[in-house]
């Protein structure tokens, strides 16, 4: 599946990606897609949306940047409770996205909850 620009293949991956739509989010990338992350990376499109349909965020575009063959995102991303601003910067080849790095702080994501006080006896 093509489209007529990189900036749209992009677009249509996270809006399918928002839409929990992972067979179609699925169409927008290549079978040896790479994924680089602050806390980790896949080597392949099956293992990316394996993680992915499990986590199920959600994508608050603010920032769409492209410039050839590369775009770059400036989104919130809602990661099971917790909003984390990120950028991601994706590059499509052949209609496709082929690889992206996703970079935010992960200091919210590592913090320890408090932990609450042991009941008191009476």
């Amino acid at each position: 599946m093509t489209t007529s620009s990189p900036k749209e293949t992009v677009l249509l991956f996270i809006n399918s990606m928002n839409a929990e739509d992972f067979d179609a989010a699925r169409k927008y990338v290549s079978d040896d897609m790479k994924f680089i992350g602050v806390m980790g990376s896949r080597d392949n499109a099956d293992a990316y949306f394996k993680d992915m349909s499990k986590m199920k965020f959600k994508y608050n575009l603010k920032k769409v940047f492209a410039d050839g063959s590369d775009v770059c995102l400036w989104y919130d991303i809602d990661m099971g409770g917790k909003t984390i601003f990120t950028s991601g910067w994706y590059h499509v080849e052949d209609g496709k996205v082929d690889w992206f790095k996703v970079l935010f702080d992960p200091r919210p994501l590592l913090e320890q909850p408090p932990k609450k006080a042991a009941a008191q006896a009476h």
